[in-house]
């Protein structure tokens, strides 16, 4: 009699277990044939469809309803029922409080349209996926949002404490009302700076101050190309639509690419310039220089298709290959001084000028174009300053002339070390002109692969050597931070999902080595400098393994990459605002960190068809992204996907969208 009443007992209490809500392993969504809503059939949570069912549900049993709004290729869909919606405590709370429903925004686009409206409406915001909604059983929303952390983190309250504070919410009818009526009554469309805000004015006006609108660049005496301020200045143009920042922008780039800087005979350009005007150049040519140029004049020219700045892209590159290039990497630099003589080989008498224009047709336009001086502008010789806004007729065959005379002189001495952080600067950039000239792929290719080869040796990167010597000294931060800015620019070109498996592996080896205390440091062999932020040169290590970080948190969707990027630009919070556009990487990483990096995602094909249309994008923060089974375009933030379409350029018109409102709220 005993066993047979335990037993009972056994099977009774194994029913009420089994059959308990909170432990269901299937709920009302089996019946549905929505790939997304069955995604969610074994959720321990007591999911029902949007019905009348699900409302007559939640009237009778006095319950608000949580909506949840995605679809199956969502990423943050994925992500928050992974961390939400299959967990037992909060599918517990609920299961007591709430009717649950699932809405599959491709199966019911008018719900979706609703909600995202209502969504907008509220917070002066364009919404996205997943899309979370807690409201009455008379369809009356109090709460509107889009994902959800499983517990509190820095950008919103948890799931596990908000839904307790949802649940009395809607029992206490006074404050139910008034958030009701806040949802009504929307976001007002004044606009009132806050500090933020006042942040990117401050930005646009603190690099107008620093502006040489006389002879176009930055400082008053000897100018350097100062790459990032111009990249910062045509994001803020960007951003807020200035177009004298813009015409400031193309202006300096067309004092670069027309005076003195450039090397208007053989290509490519000069250290710096001695002098203001951007005439007479200190003759050295940097590896790096060449590689931080030709992958701004890229992006100029995609911005405004100037003939002249693809022309100064292609020149570079030729250049560099020519004078640095070995199988694939590229020496360091070559001197300024030729015979001991400073800028020897590249500056011209008079008399050569004049004797190379002796048969040419256009002798008179190309002198008027020369800003000729009777007796030379550098140690009684004419160095090169062509000076008009386009080339004129027959320039080519002066052109000619000029490098005949060259080639009878000694090239200047070339420093043939290997470095590794310039060596990836220019990979990256090969990457980037491959916009102009897809040919551009295969050698940027190459040169990561040989690059790979000689400076990654038994998992370690090194930081140079010699062709045919083995390298002895270990990676420093810059090798790091370019060589991982050159993978995340590769994986864009022909999306290798390798190339992001090794940025992730040498980000966490960097990590490592040089991250102590939420401080970045230049080296791990116990000097203990601290990163700086100074672009003036080049970009800072600091600041672009910083862009590296905020790139990947996009590219794999990850919190933990976010949260290093976020933990680092705090401590940098005082620099920035005392500096501004003086630091102009880390205040484009500001911006980054504002506004959000968008990542269209899509397949490979249509990614790589659409390419150049995606970097002709208004806005200036895209990362691209290939999905395996999506021949739609998608458009997503960190945390929510916030459009689709068959049609690139309608997506890209929703990206415009989505930032304007974000820079205008």
């Amino acid at each position: 009699m005993y066993n047979r009443e335990m037993k009972i007992v056994y099977v009774t209490v194994f029913l009420i277990f089994l059959l308990s809500p909170t432990y269901l392993l299937a709920n009302e969504l089996k019946k549905e044939t929505s790939p997304y809503l069955l995604q969610h059939a074994d959720n321990p949570i007591n999911w029902m469809p949007w019905s009348e069912k699900a409302f007559l549900k939640a009237k009778k049993e006095n319950k608000p309803i949580f909506l949840s709004i995605g679809y199956s290729t969502c990423h943050w869909c994925h992500v928050m029922e992974k961390e939400s919606f299959t967990n037992r405590e909060i599918a517990k709370i609920l299961n007591r409080y709430f009717i649950s429903i699932k809405v599959d925004r491709e199966e019911l686009p008018q719900i979706d349209a609703l909600y995202q409206k209502i969504y907008q409406h509220a917070t002066g915001r364009i919404g996205g996926w997943p899309l979370t909604v807690f409201m009455t059983p008379q369809k009356k929303p109090f709460y509107i949002t889009t994902y959800i952390p499983p517990k509190r983190r820095s950008y919103a309250e948890g799931m596990d404490t908000l839904l307790v504070k949802m649940h009395k919410l809607y029992a206490n009818k006074m404050e139910l009302k008034k958030s009701i009526d806040t949802i009504k009554a929307g976001k007002k469309a004044t606009k009132v700076f806050n500090s933020e805000e006042t942040s990117l004015a401050s930005l646009t006006q603190d690099i107008e101050k620093a502006y040489d609108d006389i002879y176009e660049g930055f400082g008053r005496g000897k100018k350097f190309p100062e790459v990032s301020r111009v990249h910062l200045m045509l994001d803020l143009a960007l951003l807020t639509k200035r177009s004298s920042l813009r015409e400031s922008a193309f202006c300096m780039l067309d004092s670069m690419a027309l005076r003195g800087l450039y090397d208007h005979v053989d290509g490519g350009f000069f250290r710096y310039s001695v002098d203001a005007a951007w005439e007479i150049p200190h003759f050295e040519k940097m590896l790096y220089n060449q590689a931080e140029l030709i992958g701004l004049y890229s992006r100029a020219y995609l911005i405004n298709p100037k003939p002249l700045y693809k022309k100064i892209v292609l020149e570079t590159i030729l250049m560099s290959q020519r004078r640095f290039e070995v199988n694939g990497l590229f020496w360091s630099a070559s001197d300024a001084d030729s015979d001991g003589e400073e800028g020897g080989y590249y500056t011209f008498s008079l008399q050569e000028i004049e004797q190379s224009l002796k048969n040419n047709p256009y002798k008179k336009e190309i002198q008027d174009a020369l800003d000729m001086f009777e007796n030379g502008n550098f140690d009684g010789k004419e160095h090169l300053n062509f000076c008009t806004a386009t080339r004129p007729k027959g320039f080519e065959d002066f052109r000619k002339a000029l490098q005949k005379i060259r080639a009878k002189r000694e090239y200047p001495f070339i420093d043939k070390k290997i470095n590794t952080a310039w060596n990836a600067m220019m990979t990256e950039a090969l990457f980037k002109a491959s916009t102009l000239d897809k040919s551009f792929v295969k050698k940027a290719q190459k040169s990561l692969d040989r690059l790979t080869e000689t400076m990654f040796i038994e998992r370690e990167l090194y930081h140079q050597t010699l062709l045919g010597k083995t390298p002895t000294q270990k990676a420093i931060l810059e090798d790091y931070a370019f060589f991982i800015g050159a993978l995340i620019s590769a994986y864009e070109v022909d999306y290798n999902p390798y190339h992001l498996h090794f940025a992730e592996y040498l980000l966490m080896q960097a990590k490592e080595k040089f991250y102590k205390k939420g401080i970045w440091y230049l080296s791990s062999d116990g000097v203990n400098v601290k990163a700086g932020t100074n672009d003036k040169y080049y970009e800072s290590p600091q600041s672009k393994i910083l862009e590296d970080i905020i790139k990947l948190a996009a590219l794999k969707a990850s919190f933990s990459y976010e949260k290093l990027f976020s933990q680092s630009m705090t401590k940098l919070s005082t620099v920035l605002e005392e500096k501004k556009s003086a630091t102009p990487a880390l205040a484009r990483l500001y911006l980054m960190q504002k506004y959000g990096i968008v990542v269209i995602k899509s397949s490979q094909k249509s990614l790589q068809q659409s390419q150049l249309t995606i970097a002709k994008s208004s806005y200036p923060y895209i990362v691209t992204k290939a999905l395996e089974s999506e021949n739609d375009y998608l458009a997503c933030s960190l945390r929510h996907c916030f459009a689709k379409d068959s049609q690139l350029q309608t997506v890209l018109k929703r990206v415009e969208e989505y930032e304007t409102d974000k820079i205008g709220e």
